[in-house]
């Protein structure tokens, strides 16, 4: 099975990389230094070491307190709800405000099966010169 990606938090004492680029609390960078410094600097000032950037040489590590962690969590989560799920139909639908009446019910009945079928429906409404 393929390895799932750590969701983001606190990686805690178990962490692969010998040198680790570091950064405060606060976002100052503290330089590279050994996993052993790293780890020293964590339970001195009673901080978790958070994994932000992987894929550089050498990974780049956090030292965050739980209140910053959760805030970053619910940032993330917030920006993946607003993104479009994959699968998900969005249908989109725009007309004047001088519609014909008959034409307004054609249009609602189509929103209306729309959204019976699970799709997400966005409407825009055009001012009628």
């Amino acid at each position: 099975q393929p390895k799932r990606k750590a969701a983001f938090g606190s990686v805690g004492r178990r962490i692969p990389y010998r040198i680790l680029h570091v950064i405060n609390q606060d976002g100052e960078s503290l330089g590279n230094m050994h996993r052993a410094e790293a780890l020293r600097l964590m339970d001195q000032h009673g901080l978790k070491l958070v994994l932000l950037h992987e894929n550089v040489e050498p990974p780049v590590y956090r030292l965050m307190t739980g209140q910053q962690i959760h805030e970053e969590q619910l940032k993330r989560a917030e920006k993946k709800k607003g993104s479009p799920k994959p699968g998900v139909v969005q249908k989109e639908l725009s007309f004047s405000s001088a519609i014909a009446e008959n034409d307004l019910k054609t249009k609602t009945k189509q929103i209306a099966l729309w959204i019976e079928k699970k799709h997400h429906v966005k409407v825009t409404i055009r001012q009628a010169k």
